[in-house]
């Protein structure tokens, strides 16, 4: 079986999709008071850091950064390996009373949004959590949706849609994969 990739978003694109993301988030939440980032590993993570510093460029201040594991709050453990890799959650500040943004890179059935949701309710109760994700390529399982998107782009169930991060983490391109 053969793959087929195609190029969706090229790095000028991320940027632009994430200059606009940090907008809304900016506009949505009437600045950056109380307002943290939370990315989901792996790929979201990498563009929380990214969306931090274009609201870093734009406010003139720091936003706080962590990170969340997902794996021990999948709903589908049971059906894995008995022995998945567990990954790190860095959570540095307080999320109590927080404007939260959940981060990722591709929401699909929303499986994993929910999953994610479950972890940050674990580090204390966020004012809100709001998501924003780089692609929302559909299928939902859950009633779940993204307050801040970089692009949709509708897929069938044997596509696969990937971000590449360079070797400093930075995103390069999206490409869809049809087998």
């Amino acid at each position: 079986m053969s793959t087929e990739a195609t190029v969706i978003l090229d790095g000028v694109g991320i940027k632009r999709a994430l200059t606009r993301i940090a907008h809304e988030i900016l506009e949505r939440n009437k600045g950056v008071t109380d307002l943290v980032l939370v990315g989901i590993r792996t790929g979201g993570i990498h563009l929380a850091r990214e969306l931090a510093s274009r609201l870093e460029e734009i406010e003139g201040v720091k936003i706080p950064v962590g990170s969340v594991d997902i794996t021990l709050y999948r709903d589908d453990i049971k059906t894995q390996a008995a022995h998945l890799p567990v990954g790190k959650t860095e959570i540095p500040f307080s999320t109590e009373g927080k404007r939260v943004v959940l981060v990722d890179d591709v929401l699909f059935t929303g499986r994993t949004i929910r999953a994610a949701m479950d972890a940050m309710m674990d580090h204390g109760r966020p004012q809100y959590i709001q998501l924003a994700v780089l692609i929302d390529r559909g299928h939902r399982e859950l009633p779940i949706r993204a307050d801040f998107v970089g692009r949709n782009v509708p897929t069938s169930r044997k596509e696969n849609i990937q971000v590449r991060f360079d070797s400093g983490d930075h995103p390069v391109e999206v490409f869809l994969e049809k087998n």
